[in-house]
């Protein structure tokens, strides 16, 4: 081993995430090592590895659905759905599902329909109307609600258009500095970052103005999506605006963006209510000027008094929870500059689908690497958890949030926590406190001057504190499960192991509403269970955000999948009327023109085959999915793969899937079976009825198959290869529609 004297320098190669001190025994002299990172002020890049997504049973999005949920039918409307059933008719045994409706009314849904029914999700708590058969009241609540959804497509595709012939700045292809500003990150990028990233980067070299949402759940990289964005901006002479809805939350980022822009030329401020006047003067004579490239700010950004010199990008933190009159502002400068959106609100895949076409969203739904789920604690509160919780956590060097809801008593929250563990520094937070104090206590937290921040709900969004890794709910049963799982985001935001504890009432037990919360919180603690955890709680708020809350009723009033359905299917007819190309998620989304298929063949899952109701309604609801034939064999192949060799039924159900599918594409109307026949119908044009001629004669088929007035008769029979005859005949319609 070399020997070092006193102020040798020695250079070597090698691999080490940071430097030290070393301090040998005896008389030799210490020694620093320093790596790239402390002399060059940024870290190498580390190999990218493609993430590996958790896999997740397709059928697992449908198994929630249980017998006395409420469901909507798209043709029928909303009723509880009851299980699956047996019936036999015409001698042929199958399976449906049961729904019933008011006044005692019962639907049976053939099993191959079972997309046409969805689970019933509404804004609130609040049970449904269920609608009763037979009446026109289902299709008079749905004209309703079309009208609303063509009205929200109809402004979200006018800005979109305006924005596609607007000419904004085409920013240039990356440089060697963002290149090594992206080296320097010190993390790996997950596989959904990357892409947010780089659609980003293909918006901003487009000539015409961006406005992407970017949507991720609490920790998952979007404010370095925004930095990379913002130092592109920079490097081609454009300034950037940070809005931020808080004070609290424009002072990290400031401190996040100084740091990660430390090693190069770029100017960053922040204009708040903790500066002076004097300081605020400076800062909106130098942004003016275009001395200052990146300003942070609160809505005080939109104030008349800022002016930038070259504004090229607005990126925008939270959107919602600024007011009408800033979105207003906001709507304005979608046309002319480029435009970034942040939200950790979940948004429903299905709203995303029924968007794409008007709005440009990026979704980050993977954890960032080695991150582990937060282990959470729920039950009654004690006094002895929280001591040694503090404790705990103290000990290996954190901090912790403690969160007490209620301004008026959280002074004497701090006298007891000070009573119970004496060895802590504490520190109170609350939105009625002074700015310039409410700043002080979070930068001493920061700074780990403050071992327990007790505070009110101002931590719940945007607050980074990678060093807190304990968070303690008091009344956590009071709180809304959102609002509950946007707490949880505040920890476990690195490697080390987080925890959550969530007490209640000792005495008082909680309403079973505030008991159910709280158990669903504790059962999905996996990481990204922000989709899963509260449909209801996190999915509306985000519809709501996105649509505005005046939709609110049109939800309530035929459910949320549905409503996203009719969005799909407003901005497709839009689309089509202003000669714009279909979009492909749009298209997938809406609902196409039902085909009734009923052959005399039985038809299903037998129990034997598949036992798990739960998993056979599953599989029927992904059969009635399938939109191509190669689905069908793919889906027959898992269930060979999983169930064994596919029984006589379920080989029945699968030909009719196929024939289902070739139906849909000729156009017909209807297949079925009839007087010893198969009639393939095609649907009635308007006005046409009775035994009128139709406009133009069907063109005939070779036998087996006789060509009628309105329909394609084949006999079945006698006739052992009706089958193939049947699927050859669809085939050939298929190539002449």
């Amino acid at each position: 081993m070399q020997t070092l004297g006193s102020g040798t320098v020695v250079f070597v190669s090698g691999s080490l995430p940071e430097g030290f001190r070393f301090v040998p025994g005896g008389t030799a002299s210490p020694w620093n090592l320093f790596t790239d990172g402390e002399i060059f002020g940024w870290r190498p890049p580390r190999p990218r590895r493609r993430a590996l997504p958790k896999a997740e049973a397709p059928e697992a999005a449908y198994a929630d659905l249980k017998p006395s949920d409420w469901v909507v039918h798209v043709d029928f409307g909303i009723g509880r759905y009851a299980g699956l059933v047996r019936r036999t008719l015409e001698g042929q045994e199958r399976e449906y599902l049961l729904v019933e409706y008011a006044e005692g009314d019962q639907l049976f849904v053939p099993v191959h329909q079972a997309d046409r029914l969805t689970k019933y999700i509404g804004p609130d708590e609040r049970p449904p109307t269920p609608t009763r058969l037979g009446t026109g009241e289902w299709q008079t609540v749905k004209a309703r609600v079309r009208r609303a959804v063509e009205q929200v497509a109809r402004d979200l595709l006018d800005l979109y258009a305006r924005r596609q012939v607007a000419q904004g700045h085409a920013f240039g292809p990356d440089t060697d500095w963002q290149r090594e500003l992206e080296a320097s990150f010190p993390y790996e990028e997950t596989e959904d970052q990357a892409r947010a990233i780089a659609e980003v980067k293909r918006d901003m070299e487009s000539p015409r103005p961006m406005d992407r949402l970017i949507c991720g759940d609490v920790g998952y990289g979007k404010t370095e999506v925004a930095l990379r964005a913002a130092f592109k901006a920079v490097m081609d002479g454009k300034q950037v605006a940070v809005l931020v809805p808080t004070t609290v939350l424009a002072q990290q980022h400031y401190h996040t963006f100084r740091r990660r822009l430390a090693a190069f030329p770029v100017e960053v401020e922040m204009l708040s209510r903790f500066r002076t006047e004097a300081e605020q003067r400076d800062i909106l004579f130098r942004l003016a000027n275009g001395a200052i490239d990146i300003i942070i700010g609160t809505h005080r950004l939109l104030s008349p008094d800022v002016q930038f010199k070259d504004l090229g990008l607005l990126i925008i933190d939270e959107e919602q929870r600024f007011g009408v009159t800033h979105k207003e502002h906001f709507k304005r400068l979608r046309t002319s500059v480029d435009v970034l959106t942040l939200t950790a609100t979940p948004i429903p895949r299905t709203l995303y689908m029924a968007l794409t076409g008007v709005r440009d969203i990026s979704i980050i739904n993977t954890p960032p690497q080695d991150r582990l789920p937060v282990i959470t604690h729920v039950g009654p509160y004690d006094p002895d958890v929280v001591r040694q919780a503090i404790l705990r956590e103290l000990d290996r060097g954190g901090q912790v949030f403690f969160v007490h809801n209620r301004v008026q008593t959280i002074q004497a929250m701090r006298r007891h926590l000070e009573r119970l563990v004496p060895e802590a520094r504490i520190a109170v937070a609350h939105g009625q406190m002074p700015e310039r104090q409410l700043a002080e206590v979070m930068e001493r937290f920061a700074a780990g001057e403050v071992d327990v921040l007790l505070s009110t709900t101002i931590i719940e969004s945007g607050l980074d504190f990678p060093n807190a890794n304990t968070l303690i709910v008091d009344r956590a049963d009071t709180f809304g499960l959102a609002q509950l799982y946007q707490l949880r985001g505040r920890v476990g935001r690195g490697v080390v192991q987080a925890y959550a504890y969530f007490f209640r009432h000792r005495r008082k037990p909680p309403t079973p509403e505030g008991r159910q919360r709280l158990q669903v919180l504790a059962e999905y603690s996996q990481l990204g269970a922000g989709l899963s955890i509260a449909m209801r709680d996190l999915e509306i708020r985000g519809a709501g955000e996105l649509l505005g809350t005046r939709q609110h009723g049109h939800m309530a009033a035929v459910g949320f999948h549905l409503y996203t359905r009719l969005l799909a299917e407003a901005v497709r007819r839009l689309r089509k009327e202003q000669g714009l190309p279909p979009d492909p998620a749009a298209e997938a989304l809406a609902y196409r023109p039902t085909v009734s298929v009923e052959l005399p063949l039985a038809v299903g899952i037998p129990g034997a085959y598949i036992p798990d109701q739960w998993m056979r309604l599953a599989f029927y609801r992904r059969l009635a999915e399938l939109r191509t034939l190669n689905e069908v064999e793919a889906l027959a192949q898992e269930l060979r793969d999983r169930f064994g060799p596919l029984s006589e039924m379920v080989e029945n159900l699968l030909y009719q899937v196929r024939v289902r599918i070739l139906a849909e594409k000729a156009g017909l109307a209807s297949v079925g079976g009839e007087a010893g026949q198969i009639v393939l119908r095609y649907p009635r044009p308007a006005g046409e009825k009775g035994l009128s001629r139709p406009a133009r004669a069907l063109r005939p088929l070779p036998p087996p198959v006789r060509t009628g007035r309105w329909a394609y008769w084949l006999p079945y029979e006698d006739n052992p290869h009706w089958q193939e005859d049947l699927l050859r005949a669809l085939e050939a319609l298929q190539r002449m529609s």
